[in-house]
């Protein structure tokens, strides 16, 4: 089978949706499946032979982050060329709500199309994003699928139709055995992955939580990854030999920081439909501390497989900070119980399942949602 994939997003810039995209890719090819990606590229990096550059992103205000993407007249010229050329058995549209690459393609699909939708918004925000050709884009779409139950909720609510539901992924086995950066985990080491200079990531509450912190706990040390300037978001107070900003990270490392790191904490605001990288930390055996969003509680199973606390209270951080910190027995309990939850995550099963929708759309001719729903839902249930 041939799927097409279209990713609304730079690839060059480091997302949720890229990694999920990035991921589904390699397990399809993996099992024999040939792929290829269509993505906006912004950096000079050599593209892997299964991306295609869509063009030049533009870096615009969306759900309340910065959406590097690509919609223009040339764009769809450039999207009904690539679809042309591959010829694809089904054409797989992320985001197909935003303004993107992703909506070109399914106004430029003749075959089979299946969307994912990753993001969470309230209508005023879909209707910003042109609701009514949202709509049309919507209309060659058979095969819905939401990444989360908050996710599903926007697409049934706002514009319509009942995806049904498969998960975020990870590589499960792939991260267990992650060798830590430095060689070993490190005691009382704090970690933090995200653009931390965008307000919506939180880091802003955990710098003051760690502060907080500090004199109770000596030897703790708070590592941070992802791109930003820290500069422009530490004191001059702080202890320089105790904050570590590593800038953007490659995925190898990355996953040997959430390794060496005894707690990864997740300060998000808002805005996040799923949580991937809470995921990645629970298959490294890493305890997680995350804010309670709804969709960070739906991945922790409601407080068995990881803390929470109250949502842009740096105080409540801080509690959780200390009873973690000093109770390796509840480290290790989180540790075990957030690596046997993430096994239901795995690519493995994940991908089988969206190779059931793949199969199920190629089978039909029509838009004929609720049907195909249906036949959806009772594949899933009967092979799971």
């Amino acid at each position: 089978m041939k799927v097409g994939i279209v990713c609304p997003y730079d690839w060059s810039v480091p997302g949720g949706v890229q990694a999920h995209i990035h991921d589904l890719a390699l397990e399809l090819m993996s099992r024999g499946y040939e792929v290829n990606v269509l993505a906006p590229t912004s950096g000079d990096d050599v593209l892997p032979s299964w991306v295609t550059s869509g063009g030049k992103p533009l870096a615009l205000s969306y759900n309340g982050s910065v959406a590097r993407i690509t919609f223009s007249v040339r764009a769809a010229a450039r999207v009904r060329r690539w679809i042309s050329a591959h010829k694809f058995d089904v054409l797989h549209v992320h985001e197909p709500l935003s303004p993107s690459l992703s909506a070109l393609a399914c106004w430029a699909a003749r075959g089979p199309v299946v969307g994912t939708f990753h993001s969470s918004m309230d209508r005023s925000r879909v209707l910003a994003a042109g609701y009514g050709l949202a709509q049309t884009a919507l209309e060659n779409i058979v095969g819905r699928i939401a990444v989360s139950e908050l996710a599903r909720t926007t697409v049934v609510e706002h514009v319509g139709g009942d995806p049904v539901l498969i998960p975020n992924g990870v590589h499960v086995n792939t991260l267990a055995r992650v060798q830590p950066m430095g060689g070993s985990r490190k005691a009382q080491q704090i970690c933090f992955l995200g653009r931390f200079e965008e307000p919506r990531k939180g880091f802003s509450i955990l710098l003051e939580a760690f502060r907080t912190i500090a004199d109770e706990f000596p030897q703790a040390t708070l590592v941070v990854a992802g791109p930003g300037n820290p500069e422009s978001v530490l004191d001059k107070d702080d202890d320089a030999q105790r904050i570590t900003f590593l800038g953007r990270v490659s995925d190898s490392d990355k996953a040997a920081m959430l390794a060496a790191s005894e707690i990864y904490v997740a300060p998000n605001t808002g805005g996040e439909s799923f949580g991937i990288v809470l995921l990645e930390a629970m298959a490294c055996h890493t305890p997680v501390i995350a804010s309670n969003l709804a969709a960070f509680n739906r991945v922790l199973d409601y407080g068995q497989a990881g803390l929470s606390f109250e949502n842009e209270n740096a105080e409540d951080l801080a509690r959780a900070l200390r009873e973690l910190l000093s109770n390796e027995a509840q480290r290790n309990t989180l540790s075990e119980v957030g690596f046997a939850r993430v096994q239901k995550f795995d690519w493995g099963r994940v991908a089988g399942d969206i190779i059931n929708v793949y199969e199920t759309v190629t089978a039909m001719s029509g838009p004929v949602e609720e049907d195909l729903r249906g036949q959806i839902v009772g594949r899933l249930a009967r092979e799971s």
